[in-house]
């Protein structure tokens, strides 16, 4: 892997470059990078969206038990922590580069698990690409959120049938991923600011439903028609298990675990990060510590407020989602009710926003490895319309300036458009498959595919190849690339978070196939589907990346080419007055051809074992 180490170096090949086959990607500098509060504001942001208003009544009804339900809560906070651990490990130490002094820097990338899973896998040169890139550019967004927006905003309008409604829901989902895509394409940092904005409000309105859950269970806000759910609590009954089916169980937990997800998000932006191994450690286990006490605490204020009889029975409050009945115990109007489902669209909202924000990147990230029609297309960075406006006001380069500071001023800030548009058609395509079932069947299909290919598969190859990096040598397994004595993070419980997510997601993976109860939530006759469906075509995904990856070698024995990809990114130190700490990505030239095979062998085979022209093996 070609590094540049030297800025003059740099420099002189983005003067050289071939437009037609090379891009530079560069990172913002000084300000402009994202700091500890945006990276809590990103989890939290991603985090807390309609999973933890529509889920919480569906675990209760697949357990029928409130001790249980907390304790499946507190277990998806834990195996969320368990997978933040193992992202922290890799996040913070792939790729690695050798600078011309001979020495290996860790040097974070933008892309998340594309990272890991190339390297843990590079062998196989660009198959675990195809394998990990065709799926998450499919299912790697959240139209099923997008669906729920729809649903809720009906909702807040005074339309509660959403099967009656199934066109105009269709519309607001395509209406909030094009909208929520548009914004990031206008403003890089507008688009952030915004999202930090919505990741604050969501925390004010946990806090205020925790609070007002409290209050009812003390015996304020007293009603005669909907007593408080203290009874709830009781030992003799909390714990009563009303559910004795395996799948009920695995299909709570895929939402709960759906509800969880988040912790990734900023490892998709590791390249725009300011100090990541300063920034990151602290400010992700702080959002994730905040985000499992939020969900306790709100799911403890839903009990407190709702009595388990309505939820369980067989009246017409059963079929509400308990963020609804909370707030019919609460404030007993249907202007209450209405307010809730604004509520809710909202965090919908924020949370569309920030996952369009990452989730483009690692597409543009998955466009630099040439496995897409018009790759460079993809991959490439433009200067957003906000930075051309800016540019008209800005006051013009002085040589007095200190460098960074002149280079910060006098930035335009970029984002990547093709991707962003890419992210959109993906999630539209979603939207547009699924129209014919049920809006409430389709959000609960979309959420139930993302939790079992992204959260918990991946989950599982993730861990799985860490544990294999830390275990080759002690195992003889061969193999071994000194990994413990690379790794440029080091957990104080280490092993312990990669075993619990590895065996964790490898039985929910192979559990899901057990059919549920006739009775239970999960059964066909509710959600309007079989059991296997969402298991089968989430394990039929790594497929998808194999065919895909067939097609990808036939085309090139066809047209008798080879794909020529090369990729230099130019890293610089976190502190230029100390070479020998941590290093950061400055930028990265792509370069990108298809030539005929007799004059790239050499070449071709160079980029593709990761050879470097300057500075040695990157990895």
């Amino acid at each position: 892997m070609e590094t540049f180490a030297d800025e003059a170096a740099y420099t002189s090949a983005f003067a050289a470059r071939d437009r037609d086959h090379e891009r530079f990607d560069i990172a913002p500098p000084g300000k402009q990078r994202i700091g500890s509060f945006t990276v809590v504001c990103l989890v939290l942001n991603r985090t807390i969206g309609s999973g933890i208003f529509l889920t919480p009544a569906r675990v209760l009804k697949g357990t029928g038990s409130v001790g249980v339900s907390l304790l499946l809560w507190a277990f998806g906070g834990l195996y969320g922590f368990a997978g933040l651990d193992c992202w922290l490990q890799l996040g913070l130490s792939i790729p690695f580069y050798r600078i011309p002094t001979g020495e290996q820097k860790n040097v974070p990338r933008s892309g998340g698990e594309k990272n890991y899973i190339e390297y843990m896998f590079s062998k196989f040169k660009i198959l675990p690409t195809c394998m990990y890139g065709i799926p998450f550019i499919l299912l790697g967004n959240l139209s099923g959120n997008a669906i729920a927006f729809g649903m809720q905003v009906l909702r807040a309008a005074g339309y509660p049938d959403s099967e009656q409604q199934r066109g105009a829901i269709t519309g607001l989902a395509i209406g909030v991923l094009a909208l929520c895509a548009s914004l990031h394409i206008f403003s890089r940092r507008g688009g952030i600011l915004i999202s930090n904005l919505f990741a604050m409000l969501k925390i004010l309105i946990l806090l205020t439903i925790i609070v007002l859950g409290f209050i009812k269970a003390g015996g304020g806000l007293a009603s005669s028609t909907w007593p408080s759910g203290i009874d709830n609590f009781k030992t003799s009954t909390s714990f009563k298990i009303r559910s004795h089916d395996v799948a009920s169980y695995v299909d709570s937990i895929f939402f709960i675990c759906y509800t969880y997800s988040g912790f990734e998000q900023p490892f998709y932006v590791l390249s725009e990060v300011d100090r990541p191994r300063e920034v990151f450690p602290i400010a992700t286990n702080i959002a994730w510590a905040i985000a499992t006490v939020l969900f306790l605490l709100t799911n403890i204020a839903y009990f407190c407020a709702v009595p388990i009889s309505t939820v369980l029975g067989n009246g017409p409050d059963s079929n509400l989602d308990m963020a609804t009945l909370f707030f019919k115990s609460v404030f007993e109007d249907e202007r209450a009710q209405r307010g809730l489902a604004a509520i809710v669209a909202i965090c919908i909202f924020g949370n569309i926003l920030v996952m369009t924000f990452t989730a483009a990147r690692v597409k543009q990230e998955i466009s630099k490895e040439g496995i897409l029609p018009f790759s460079l297309f993809f991959a490439t960075s433009r200067t957003t319309p906000w930075a051309w406006l800016q540019k008209k006001f800005r006051s013009k380069p002085t040589h007095n300036d200190d460098r960074e500071e002149n280079q910060e001023r006098h930035y335009m800030e970029h984002t990547p458009m093709a991707a962003l548009v890419l992210h959109f058609l993906s999630s539209v395509f979603l939207v547009a498959v699924t129209s014919m079932l049920k809006p409430d069947i389709a959000y609960s299909v979309l959420i139930s595919l993302y939790s079992y290919v992204l959260v918990t598969l991946i989950g599982f190859i993730i861990s799985g190849g860490l544990l294999y990096l830390k275990w080759a040598k002690f195992l003889n397994w061969g193999g071994d690339r000194g990994w413990n004595q690379i790794c440029d993070y080091k957990s104080w419980l280490d092993p312990a978070p990669a075993v619990l997510y590895f065996f964790a997601s490898g039985f929910f993976i192979f559990a899901s196939f057990a059919k549920p109860a006739d009775s239970s939530p999960y059964s066909r006759k509710v959600s309007g589907l079989p059991w296997w469906v969402v298991p089968t075509i989430g394990l039929s995904s790594l497929l998808w990346g194999v065919v895909w990856y067939v097609g990808f070698k036939l085309y090139s024995r066809i047209v008798n080419k080879e794909l020529e990809k090369i990729r230099e990114p130019f890293i610089m130190p976190v502190r230029r007055d100390r070479p020998d700490g941590h290093w950061i990505q400055r930028s990265e030239m792509v370069s990108l051809r298809w030539v005929t095979r007799f004059k790239s062998a050499a070449s071709s085979m160079r980029d593709r074992e990761g050879g470097s022209l300057h500075s040695g093996d990157g990895d």
